[in-house]
């Protein structure tokens, strides 16, 4: 997974590309398996998207097709693995960093409030744990003064569960469609990632159209 400097010019110019050219294979189990390299990015910065990504992605394309390193998404990935004999207990556990601290001191059904309960212990013992996502910057809170934008999200995020998950609605509906791309749209973190401005507005917006027609459409 491409993290340290996986900025937009880089997926533009498709370097995850080429480091797994250069990646020799890994043992998982019993099998012997080249790795996947997945390339992540923050969206359009600068036009590179928009103006490099295209032509890049075709010249990789042609280059890696047929070739043994090919293109593929991680389904297809996961799929040539478990041909190969490889079980899902043998692929290595990952967790953010701090919460095995969570599962030390908690039991399955504790529930939410012994959960709050143990992160608050927790952050008075060791000011560098949170429970608000990380960031590339290391110093921008994703939760701290994005009110504003959270709360008509996390209102608008409910209500469709209430409303369209539980009952059943299905996704070949159009309103089903319409409501769940308004929740995605109001859901970038755009909208909360650059401090006050326009950009929470439109947020918190688009998080109250959301609410409006999952109230009024279901």
């Amino acid at each position: 997974m491409k993290t340290q400097g996986s900025d937009t010019k880089l997926v533009a110019q498709m370097q995850p590309y080429y480091e797994a050219k250069g990646l020799g294979r890994e043992q998982l189990g019993s099998a012997s398996v080249p790795p996947l390299v997945v390339q992540i990015a923050d969206g359009e910065n600068g036009g590179v998207m928009m103006n490099e990504f295209p032509s890049k992605y075709q010249e990789v394309v042609r280059e890696s097709s047929g070739s043994a390193t090919p293109l593929m998404n991680v389904s297809e990935y996961l799929d040539q693995l478990w041909a190969t004999g490889v079980q899902p207990g043998d692929l290595p556990v990952l967790q953010p960093l701090f919460q095995h601290r969570i599962w030390e001191r908690m039991s399955p059904g504790d529930g939410p409030d012994r959960l709050a309960e143990v992160a608050a212990a927790i952050k008075a013992e060791d000011g560098r744990f949170h429970m608000e996502g990380g960031s590339w910057t290391n110093d921008i809170s994703w939760v701290r003064g994005y009110d504003d934008v959270l709360i008509p999200m996390d209102r608008a995020s409910a209500l469709f569960q209430e409303r369209v998950l539980v009952d059943g609605v299905s996704p070949a509906e159009g309103r089903y469609r319409n409501a769940l791309y308004h929740l995605l749209t109001a859901q970038t973190s755009c909208y909360r990632y650059w401090g006050e401005g326009i950009w929470t507005d439109y947020g918190s917006e688009l998080a109250r159209r959301t609410a409006e027609i999952v109230s009024n459409d279901f």
